[in-house]
């Protein structure tokens, strides 16, 4: 694996791949002349007041992440804090104009959730910003790995940590569309390393990442008359090169790969089962709440490459029903999970495996309007030094949604 590099092959075949999806474009079916113009605009104001019963890394002191609950006795301080946050709320708007090459479709969208550099504040979020022609689609938009249909109708904003959720940078390319459906796409590639026991070694410091080529992602699904069946997958290119000048050399690379299986099953009028199953490896950042890609491996035997990356094997489940009681209650409890194979080099206190479940009764007086309790869970196991911890929240939402339609037919 070290000096490896992508094969020019591989990178030509991504580019030839983009610019057919490109060409693609031009022949589509003219749409309707009678079709009118359509613009909506939508979003919601939410305030989410609750307890954090126990304690989690203060950037996300109103969600549940195992990922960020304490790795060790006393890291963030003591238990309970009581928070009041309006950060999950959304704007966007959203149009369809009729062309010549077919029917134009574009959305922006944004919340006021920080995260990355932002994270614990509240500010504008940009979620989405997409166009589509046709069959083509560009910008940023939910991940053709993902199947949004899979979150629970919860109130807490991060939802269950096994979910493959990403918005991606992506080109995507819809041969069939409809109830059925089949999207393929490449996708912005990025990863996270963790360098484990030797993070402190100078000579890792200065070793950075590489992508060649685009992460390729891809969607089926099959409806039926009891819902859908749907099966997601992913191959990516992750590498790394050092650039220090020196008798070691820690280059090199990993192949992410991964697949989900997910379903809703209506059973009956009332109850809808969410379900998902994840196994891969490399593939942690398009996950709802994950560690890192690529671990460190010992390679004691070879000198020159005293340690090496690989892309850490994982798999994950979500289960959620959403019951509706009658046209004013509606209630949502579940359970998800995440287990990551963790690799000899990592850190005693590196995350393993994490638990989210939630349920809640949620009350609609009006449209546009619900009033919701919440109670979620969230538990985090570390590699090997046998510390698990658990955290409890308890929330009132109230949700005051909005939307506007203008043209159209």
């Amino acid at each position: 694996m070290r000096n490896s590099h992508c094969p020019s092959q591989v990178r030509g075949g991504a580019w030839l791949l983009l610019a057919a999806l490109a060409l693609y474009a031009a022949p589509a079916a003219a749409q309707d002349a009678a079709t009118k113009p359509k613009f909506e605009v939508y979003g919601f104001a939410q305030l989410d007041f609750g307890n954090q019963i126990d304690r989690i890394n203060p950037d996300w002191y109103d969600v549940v992440r195992p990922t960020k609950l304490p790795a060790f006795d006393g890291e963030y301080g003591t238990d309970g804090n009581t928070f009041m946050s309006v950060r999950q709320s959304r704007f966007g708007v959203q149009s369809w104009m009729p062309t010549g090459a077919g029917e134009l479709y574009t959305i922006f969208e944004f919340d006021m959730f920080g995260t990355g550099s932002d994270a614990g504040q509240t500010t504008i979020r940009l979620r989405k910003a997409w166009g589509q022609l046709g069959k083509v689609g560009a910008g940023q938009n939910n991940s053709t790995f993902m199947d949004i249909d899979v979150f629970p109708n919860t109130l807490e904003y991060w939802g269950p940590n096994g979910m493959v959720f990403f918005r991606n940078i992506q080109v995507r390319y819809s041969p069939i569309q409809g109830e059925s459906f089949l999207n393929i796409a490449l996708e912005q590639p990025g990863a996270s390393a963790d360098k484990g026991e030797y993070a402190d070694r100078i000579e890792l410091n200065n070793v950075t990442p590489h992508f060649p080529v685009p992460d390729l992602t891809a969607q089926y699904r099959r409806a039926t008359n009891w819902g859908y069946v749907q099966l997601g997958g992913i191959l990516r290119y992750i590498g790394w090169e050092d650039l220090n000048a020196g008798a070691t050399d820690f280059s090199g690379h990993a192949t992410g790969w991964g697949l989900a299986l997910s379903s809703n099953i209506k059973a009956g009028k009332n109850d809808v089962f969410r379900l998902q199953g994840v196994y891969g490896e490399g593939i942690q950042n398009y996950l709802n709440d994950a560690p890192v890609d690529i671990g460190i491996q010992e390679n004691f035997s070879d000198p020159v490459s005293p340690v090496i990356g690989v892309a850490l094997p994982m798999w994950s489940m979500v289960a959620f029903l959403d019951h509706t009681w009658n046209d004013k209650w509606t209630s949502s409890f579940g359970y998800s999970t995440l287990f990551i194979d963790n690799s000899d080099g990592q850190a005693d206190d590196a995350f393993q495996s994490g638990v989210y479940a939630a349920a809640n009764v949620i009350y609609y007086p009006v449209p546009n309007v619900l009033v919701g309790l919440e109670y979620t869970f969230g538990n985090r196991k570390n590699n090997s030094d046998d510390w698990s911890y658990s955290d409890n929240r308890v929330a009132l939402s109230f949700k005051y949604s909005f939307k506007q339609t203008i043209g159209g037919m």
